[in-house]
């Protein structure tokens, strides 16, 4: 079930109201009262975002130094509703130069009313795209020093992007030159024991894209998944070649791409909006490409040193190479003096973090680097407790490198004026959450 809200109220921190919007008939006035009352007059804001009184459920999300309350008297989709809440953040945020707080929310009193009576109607949402909603509504509004203005072109056909089925992008767009950018970014995520065995390895990725292209193209894009390869196989009548599929996890898609089509094909086909967006997202949890093994080995001499070594492999091709390395090894607390010998980058004993930091700028692919260092210890004469052993972390980006495999097979550009098109595709993997026991 939608949001259905019955008022909505823009609050600022010491709960006076800024600004409300009543939807439904079906709550009091004096709603705005009880959440003062009962949230937060017994500061209990933080303890959870959603709070029934009574027989009305209040939905809040503080934003700088406004709180944005909902109120809704039936059983409503609290997800949906934050949705909501951001989304309508995001749409203020586009008006006032990309500021909202409380003066931005008294300075546009008249063009916040406007935008709330078209983003719910009757207690539901409709349309919260800053691009359409800019082509009929057209006050500006009070913007911050501070912010630079957009440049926004007024966009004639106002009722066709609304009603149309491509809302997200605008008709009469011109390039000189067509071009598409699409970028895979990754994340590695790796828990590995001191024995070298995965403890837990996954991969979260994402499709980003910046499009030139004029007119209303219509683009397809394949990829190496196992899926899409299946059903492209069936479709075709033939073999799937020789070669890596990858499994796909948790796949989400923007609102451009054609579901239905999807569903059936597994093709990823979209008319794409202008600019810079974000195609999909996914997680890939089988079949990991790890890009470094980090072989560490800590010795605890006695109570006043230590000796630290540590290798660390890099598994990608010889041709590619990893940028800003940083490999954070930990140490005791009572670390007093360090000496170290590594074969590549250098390393230094941050006393801050606890942790000695070896920095190698450029990482060439199948190499093994080794830092040893010995570590003086303080002794002290208190209770002495067994050194817990933190795991060692590691940074990195390796360019045209991806942990999940996954490949882009095509991207083809159709528009009804036959333009040529430039493609560029980008891969790129760095580090999440990377770390090795010791």
């Amino acid at each position: 079930m939608p949001v259905a809200a019955s008022a909505i109220y823009f609050l600022n921190l010491r709960g006076d109201v800024l600004i409300n919007r009543l939807y439904r008939d079906d709550v009091g006035g004096n709603m705005v009262d009880a959440f003062r009352m009962h949230i937060m007059q017994t500061k209990e804001l933080g303890t959870c975002p959603v709070r029934q009184i009574g027989g009305c459920s209040f939905f809040y999300m503080r934003i700088s130094n406004v709180y944005i309350v909902i109120v809704v008297s039936s059983n409503a989709n609290v997800a949906c509703a934050f949705k909501f809440v951001v989304e309508a953040v995001s749409l203020f945020k586009s008006y006032f130069g990309g500021s909202f707080d409380e003066d931005a929310i008294r300075n546009n009193f008249v063009l916040i009313y406007e935008l709330l009576d078209e983003i719910m109607d009757f207690g539901y949402p409709q349309n919260l795209s800053p691009e359409i909603l800019k082509l009929y509504i057209t006050q500006e509004g009070v913007r911050s020093p501070f912010s630079s203005k957009p440049s926004d072109k007024p966009v004639p056909n106002a009722t066709l992007q609304v009603t149309g089925a491509v809302g997200w992008r605008r008709e009469g767009l011109a390039y000189k030159k067509n071009e598409v950018f699409l970028d895979i970014v990754e994340s590695v995520n790796l828990l590995m024991s001191s024995k070298g065995s995965v403890l837990r390895c996954d991969v979260t990725g994402k499709i980003l894209m910046k499009c030139f292209l004029s007119g209303m193209p219509d683009l397809k894009l394949g990829l190496n998944d196992k899926i899409g390869l299946e059903k492209e196989s069936q479709i075709k009548s033939r073999p799937i070649k020789s070669g890596k599929t990858i499994e796909l996890d948790d796949v989400t898609f923007h609102q451009c791409v054609n579901l239905t089509r999807f569903n059936s094909e597994k093709t990823v086909s979209f008319v794409p909006p202008d600019g810079e967006f974000e195609l999909m997202k996914y997680r890939i949890t089988e079949g990991v490409n790890l890009p470094f093994r980090v072989l560490p080995t800590i010795k605890e001499l006695g109570r006043t040193r230590m000796e630290v070594n540590v290798k660390v492999k890099s598994v990608f091709g010889p041709k590619m190479f990893a940028l800003g390395v940083v490999i954070k090894v930990p140490v005791p607390k009572q670390t007093a003096k360090t000496s170290f010998q590594v074969t590549s980058g250098r390393a230094k004993y941050n006393a801050a973090i606890d942790c000695l930091v070896w920095k190698i700028r450029k990482f060439p692919g199948q190499t093994e680097p080794t830092m040893s260092a010995e570590v003086e210890l303080i002794s002290t004469m208190g209770d002495k407790k067994s050194w817990t052993r933190p795991p060692i972390q590691m940074e990195f980006q390796v360019p045209m490198f991806t942990a999940s495999g996954l490949r882009v097979r095509f991207l083809k550009v159709w528009e009804k004026s036959g333009y040529n098109t430039v493609e560029w595709v980008r891969y790129i993997t760095k580090a999440g959450s990377y770390e090795i026991r010791c």
